[in-house]
């Protein structure tokens, strides 16, 4: 069972917003204007920002795929993760700087969709974070699947957002929010408003 975080400290988490990720993802130019927007409100806001950057064969480290893309460049002082697996928190050195800082609420903005932010998100809440994914600042590549099924990037984001939305997970809170309407201080993201 996850130890639950005590306490209302938020952090933004973007993940792998590089250039060889973000080439043909979908909506890459709206998607990396909204990761930009709420890392300028996290900034603002006092929240911590926090980098998470892959590399592997296919991404390596230090090629020009690599890099971020030209529209976000980490501040001086903001922590840098490097990781090799889809979760920024295997074998990497996040949880213990989330620790060093107090965090208890990720929000969570970057790519890919369905590997590393799914990875990531799961990641947080089974080690006992609030979560808010921002639901206009994440996308991947539509895939080809190999039988010709075609499953669009669009239906992957939509399908994430509806996840964290309804999944639960005891003593924790979690929800999405856009770039214009996340509130760091609420875990989850936004005020939950409720009809009747």
């Amino acid at each position: 069972m996850a130890t639950v975080r005590e306490g209302n400290k938020a952090v933004l988490l973007v993940v792998d917003v590089q250039v060889g990720v973000m080439g043909e993802s979908w909506d890459s130019a709206r998607i990396i204007k909204n990761v930009a927007r709420v890392v300028e409100r996290a900034r603002a806001d006092g929240v911590p920002v926090v980098w998470v950057q892959h590399s592997d064969e296919e991404l390596p480290y230090g090629s020009p795929q690599w890099q971020w893309v030209p529209e976000l460049v980490p501040a001086e002082g903001e922590l840098l993760i490097h990781k090799k697996f889809n979760s920024s928190f295997e074998q990497t050195e996040l949880e213990e700087e989330l620790a060093e800082l107090g965090a208890t609420h990720v929000a969570l903005a970057g790519a890919a969709t369905n590997w590393c932010i799914r990875a990531t998100a799961y990641g947080a809440l089974d080690l006992g974070y609030d979560l808010t994914l921002i639901e206009d600042a994440h996308t991947r590549v539509t895939m080809d699947l190999d039988n010709g099924t075609k499953i669009e990037a669009s239906n992957v984001v939509d399908e994430l957002n509806v996840c964290m939305t309804w999944v639960s997970y005891p003593g924790r809170t979690n929800g999405t929010a856009t770039a214009e309407q996340v509130d760091f201080t609420i875990p989850g993201g936004k005020v939950q408003r409720h009809d009747g």
